[in-house]
Order: C-alpha cells, then sequence, then structure tokens
C-alpha cells in the first residue's frame, strides 16, 4: 500500500458513500484509477465490506451489553466461536488473552432478552463462566481514527 491507498482508506472510512468521483479529487486521481485502486485494494482483503451504521435504539435494541466467557479445560474454542456466530443477539466477537477467553458485544431489546441470551450463552458446550456488564450509556462507537503510515509517507 502506498500513500494513496491509504488516503484513500481513510476517506472510505470517514464516509463510505463517497463517489469515486470524490475520492479522486481528494486523492488527486481519475474516477478510473479509483476504482481500480479500490478493486485492488478489496481483492487484497484490505477492504471487507461496506455497511450503514445504523442506531441500535431505532431497531428497539435498548439494551447493550459486554459479555466475558470463560472456557472450560476441554472447551474446543473454535467450536465455541462458531456457536457463537449462530446467535443473532452477538454483534461483535473477539478470542482474547486472559481470565475470559471470549468477548461479546450482545444488543437486545431488554433486560428479559439480556437475561435469555445470557442462558443461551450458558449452555454453550465448553463455556464455563459468563461475566455479564452492561451498559448504561454510549460515549462514543464505531470511532474513526487516522489511518497508520498515513503522514508517514
Amino acid at each position: 500500500m502506498d500513500a494513496v491507498d491509504r488516503q484513500l482508506i481513510q476517506a472510505l472510512r470517514q464516509n463510505g458513500r463517497a463517489s469515486y468521483a470524490e475520492l479522486g479529487r481528494l486523492v488527486g486521481l481519475s474516477g478510473p484509477s479509483v476504482t481500480d485502486r479500490i478493486n485492488r485494494l478489496e481483492q487484497a482483503g484490505v477492504i471487507t465490506g461496506y455497511r450503514a451504521i445504523v442506531a441500535p435504539a431505532s431497531l428497539g435494541l435498548g439494551v447493550t451489553a459486554l459479555i466475558g466467557l470463560q472456557l472450560s479445560d476441554a472447551a474446543d474454542h473454535e467450536d465455541v466461536g462458531e456457536r457463537l456466530r449462530e446467535l443473532d443477539e452477538v454483534e461483535d466477537c473477539w478470542f482474547i488473552a486472559g481470565e475470559d477467553s471470549y468477548m461479546l458485544k450482545v444488543r437486545v431489546s431488554d433486560v428479559d432478552d439480556l437475561e435469555l441470551a445470557v442462558r443461551r450463552l450458558s449452555r454453550i458446550e465448553g463455556v464455563a463462566r459468563t461475566r455479564t456488564t452492561v451498559v448504561l450509556s454510549t460515549k462514543w462507537e464505531n470511532r474513526v481514527g487516522p489511518v497508520p503510515g498515513l503522514d508517514e509517507e
């Protein structure tokens, strides 16, 4: 990746709906050149997708929780990860180091649904313990920081 690729990535992270012409003006390239670069970045797996960021409450998802999972000694963490993928309320899933093996971000409509989600998680083979932290308010989310190396070239 060169500096232009990094500039394109930064611009797309800030506005994924920017047209190729807009992106071209930002980086000093033609629309077709931008198209070629973005296609190359997608094919290389650098750009992995595009999505709309929607206010969870507008979808009726008023409760956010972070849930740590501690696995049993005999657990197959890959199998547990696949089971977690099947739960719609799990928005993000990280395999982590420390006392917990997984950290999940869960969004549900209310506390009753959170209780059901925790019960489902507890029933997954290999899950020894859950630890739930309910989010009281979100100060920011989906923050877009600078692309590393952008100012270095």
